[in-house]
This record gives C-alpha cells, structure tokens and sequence, in this order.
C-alpha cells in the first residue's frame, strides 16, 4: 500500500513525460552512453523530487478540498514518507547531475531548484510563471548542451505555455483551494492567449533559430498551430475547456518532436 501510494504522489505521468524526454534529448544530442544514462537518471530524480515536494506541501489543501486522487489525504501512504522521499530524491539529482561535467550539472541542479521553488512559494503567485521558464531550458541545456540558444530558448517557452495550458480543465477547482497563481489570475481566455502565445513563439522559435533555411516539416507544424490553437479555443465555446487543451496538447507534442529532431542540428 505505501510504495503504490508513493508512487502515486509522485506525479508519475508528467515524470514519467518530463524524463522521457531528457534522455531522447540526449541520445539526439549525441551525449556519450555514460552520460545519457547519468543525466536520465538526474532528470528522473529531480522529477520524483518535485512531485512528492509537492504533494508532501499540498497534503492538508488536498485533505480539506476532499481531492480523491491525492494518496496522502486518501491515507496510502504517510506525508512523513512522501517528505523524506522527496529529500532523498533532491540529494541524489545533484551527484547524478554533476557526474556529467561542472557545467552540465550546474544546469541539472537549477532545473530541479526551480521545479521545487514552484512548489513552494511560486505556485501561488503571479510569478508562477518563471520557474517552469527557467527549469525547462535548463532542462534543455543539461540534456542537450549548451550550444544552441534557440534550444534552450525554445524549451523554455514551451515550458511556460505548459503552465498556462495545463490548468485550463481545473481553474475552477483551482480557486476553491486557494491557489492563485498567474492562470487562475488571468482566468480561462487569459491563461488560453498566454499559452498559446507562448506555444506558438516556441514553434517559431525551433522553426526560424536553426541556421539555414527552415525545413518543411518545421514549417507546416507552424502552420497547423496557427490554426490548431483558435480552432481548438473556438470548439471549448460549444464542448467546454478540454476541447482547447486537446489542441494546444496536440501543438506541444508536435513541438516536442520538433525539439529533439533540433537537438541533431548543427
């Protein structure tokens, strides 16, 4: 019952994604072995840390909002448990990062820094915008490397628009535990413009940085998230709010996929 709960509290989709995508990024990037390996492993610690450092802070708002996805407000597992997890998880990112070389692991640890500063006190603030900006280009340039500033640029837009667009189905739920973060200020067609926004200049970004002329492919994905994202916002009038985050998700898988086919480009 515990591990199932620890697992559980870890957020093991978005971690499961988030490190995923780390180590495709690397082995695109043409990091050694040893060090996709290294860098994959910091990238999951970092991700267990943020999750249970989140669900460790959050477990009295969970407990009193009657969240029934939560499994420390659901008894599977203790709030101590979840706590010394993510302090474990937290001290092991930064030898697994610094494994990899100074530089590197100075971006690996700031990654996992500002995903916990999100935590706590960023989520509930209008700045909850900046840690997902600067944990996820810091996630590009230790998985990636440092040699291509759209890169980093572009991970980090895509991060921010994450932010704005994941929250879209639970603003309601949102404002009746307290939280108040940039999203549920600019409420639904704010936080839609803010992450689409930031969507598409991430899009242009991977498109236009790269030296050369911009492929077709990078073009047309272009193309569909110009329309992609007011079409999915137009639908969300008739069908509700998960009709727009459908599309925007579709925009930023295809901006992933953009991602690590940049990380081969000289």
């Amino acid at each position: 019952m515990g591990a199932r709960g620890l697992v559980k509290a870890s957020h093991p989709e978005p971690a499961a994604a988030v490190t995923v995508v780390g180590c495709l990024l690397t082995i695109a990037a043409g990091r050694r072995p040893v060090d996709t390996v290294t860098i994959t492993a910091a990238v999951l610690a970092s991700q267990l840390a943020i999750g249970w450092a989140n669900d460790c802070l959050d477990a009295e708002r969970d407990a009193r909002s009657g969240r029934r996805d939560k499994p420390i407000p659901l008894g599977e597992v203790s709030r101590r448990t979840v706590g010394i997890a993510a302090v474990v998880a937290a001290v092991a990112n930064v030898p697994l990062s610094l494994l990899s070389g100074p530089v590197p692991g100075v971006f690996g640890i700031v990654g996992m820094v500002f995903g916990l500063l999100y935590d706590w006190p960023f989520k509930f603030t209008v700045a909850s915008v900046a840690p997902y900006l600067v944990a996820f280009g810091s996630l590009a340039a230790f998985t990636a490397g440092t040699h291509h500033w759209w890169l980093i640029v572009a991970a980090g837009l895509l991060g921010g628009g994450a932010h704005f667009l994941n929250v879209l189905p639970d603003l309601d739920g949102d404002a009746r535990t307290g939280v108040r973060g940039l999203p549920q200020v600019l409420g639904a067609t704010g936080s839609w413009l803010a992450g689409g926004g930031l969507l598409l200049a991430a899009t242009a970004t991977l498109v236009f940085g790269p030296a050369g002329r911009p492929s077709i492919a990078g073009l047309g994905i272009l193309a569909v998230a110009v329309v992609a994202l007011p079409a999915g916002w137009l639908l969300s009038r008739r069908f509700g709010a998960r009709a727009a985050f459908r599309s925007v998700m579709l925009v930023a898988l295809a901006d992933v996929i953009l991602l690590l086919f940049s990380g081969t480009a000289g």
